[in-house]
Formats: C-alpha cells, structure tokens, sequence
C-alpha cells in the first residue's frame, strides 16, 4: 500500500490521461494542427481560470519560466499532431514515446552535475533502434509509394520527443513555480496557436461531434494530465514517477491499435518492447 502514495496517483492519473492523446489526435486529424492545439490547450487552461481570479499571484511567474512553458505545451503538441497525419499513428506515437529516453540522454547537456555512463548509452542505441524498427514497419506496411510520406511523418514526431524532453529538464533551471502557473502556460500557447492558425491556416468549421472531441482533449490530456504531473513531481520521487512513465507509450500503443483497427504486428511489439526496455535501462543508470 505503500506505493499507493498521492504522488503516485497523481502519476497514474497524468499517465492515463496522456495515453488517451494520440487516438483522439487520430480522430481529430480532420482539424487544422494550430486550431486544435490551440483549442485543447485553452480549454485545458480552464480549471485554474477561479484560481487567479482569487488571487493573481496563481499565474505569477518569470518572462522566461513563461516562455519555457509555452515551448513545452505549444511544441510537443503541434508537432505530435503533425506526425499523427503524415506517419502511422502508431508507429509515430512510438517514436514519440522516445523522450523518456531524451530526458535521459540530454541530462548532461542541460543540466549541470550530471554525466552520461555507459549504460545510458546502451540505451539510447537500444531506443533508437527501437525507433527505427518502428519506422521500418511503417515503411514495409505503406507500400505502393507511400514510404517516403511516412518517412516525413517522423521528424516531427522525434522533434516532439526532443522537446518535451528538453521542457521537462529546464523546468528544473527555471525558479519554483505552482501548479496553477500551468494554467498559464495552456492559455497563452492556445492563444498563440489560434494567432497562427489566423494566418496559415484555412477556415475550418467543426461539427459538435468534433468539439466534443476537442473538449475532450482538452480537459484531459492537454489539461488535467499537466496539473496532475506536476504535482506528482512537486511532491514525489522523481525516480519512482519516471519509471511509472514508461506505462505510457504501452498504453497509448494499446489504445490506437484498438482505436485504429490495426492488428498487433510483430514490428509494432518488437518497437515497442526495445522503447520501454531502453527507457527502464535509462532510469537504471541513473
């Protein structure tokens, strides 16, 4: 029972959450990028909206901690969306699931006081491979010339493992901030999101089935997940809850298959299981 503490809750509450995001980004892919990040976030945003209207120091913080949390929210996300449609949603949901692994590898880059041992390099081999048998399995299901636009669906997915990799290091460079301020971070990237999609996007109309989508995505995996994470680290063992996150890309993985139809492949499992184990490889080392 030990292990039931609230921090752990609150890590498997995000974890659920965020396993929930890329099927109904699958579902969504009818929806410009920029309208529904921007969308979901600002929906995501509404729950600590009394909080500041309480008191305005909830959403206090530093110009450049604001900035941190709008290149975390507002990156990973569009980029991720991006990869939805231009790649297998499972396979890129996979490649995806590499940042467990960044957050690993890039420790010594960014944050001071910190080094790379060997394990940690076995296992971002491990990872990276894992990523290219996911990549590889798309390839050889794509057929009749398709191949090459899957392969362009992966730079976006690995550039949104990277950034939400680097966000979740820098957060510990930036002075300590409440749960409320990511209430912040969701609204302004919303806000940024819908700027573009103003200006670079076409007119979209939804239908209410679509906005009960984005409500959705909103209220869950672009909101309650990010408030629940954050307490799970302000609170717990940051070891503990790292090894929990590596339920996440086995859940999502799980959920598209059944989302999607698709059966389970043996690339697919193959991909999967050298992504987890390099990640629990990673927390190892550490």
């Amino acid at each position: 029972m030990r292990l039931l503490t609230a921090s752990t809750l609150h890590a498997l509450a995000a974890i659920a959450l965020w396993a929930s995001l890329a099927s109904l980004g699958t579902a969504l892919a009818h929806v410009p990028p920029f309208l529904l990040t921007g969308a979901a976030l600002i929906i995501g945003s509404v729950p600590s909206w009394p909080l500041v209207l309480r008191d305005r120091r909830a959403w206090a913080v530093p110009p450049r901690t604001l900035a941190l949390g709008v290149y975390g929210l507002f990156g990973f996300h569009f980029l991720l969306f991006i990869a939805l449609r231009h790649a297998p949603p499972v396979e890129a949901n996979l490649v995806n699931y590499l940042w467990p692994l960044g957050m690993v590898v890039l420790a010594p880059v960014l944050l001071p006081g910190t080094a790379l041992k060997p394990l940690h390099v076995v296992a971002a081999l491990l990872g990276f491979a894992g990523a290219a048998v996911a990549i590889l399995s798309a390839r050889g299901a794509g057929g009749d010339g398709a191949a090459g636009r899957f392969a362009w669906g992966f730079v976006p997915a690995l550039g949104s493992a990277f950034i939400w990799a680097s966000y979740s290091l820098w957060t510990k460079r930036v002075p300590a901030f409440p749960t409320s301020a990511i209430g912040a971070f969701g609204l302004v990237s919303g806000l940024l999101a819908l700027a573009c999609h103003a200006l670079l996007e076409p007119a979209a109309s939804l239908s209410a089935g679509d906005w009960a989508l984005v409500a959705l995505c909103g209220l869950g995996p672009l909101g309650a997940a990010f408030f629940f994470w954050d307490r799970a680290l302000k609170t717990g063992d940051a070891r503990q809850i790292g090894i929990l996150s590596y339920l996440t890309p086995l859940l999502s993985t799980t959920l598209l298959l059944v989302v999607t139809g698709r059966p389970l492949t043996g690339g697919i499992a193959l991909a999967a299981a050298m992504i987890v184990a390099a990640a629990v490889m990673g927390s190892r080392a550490r």
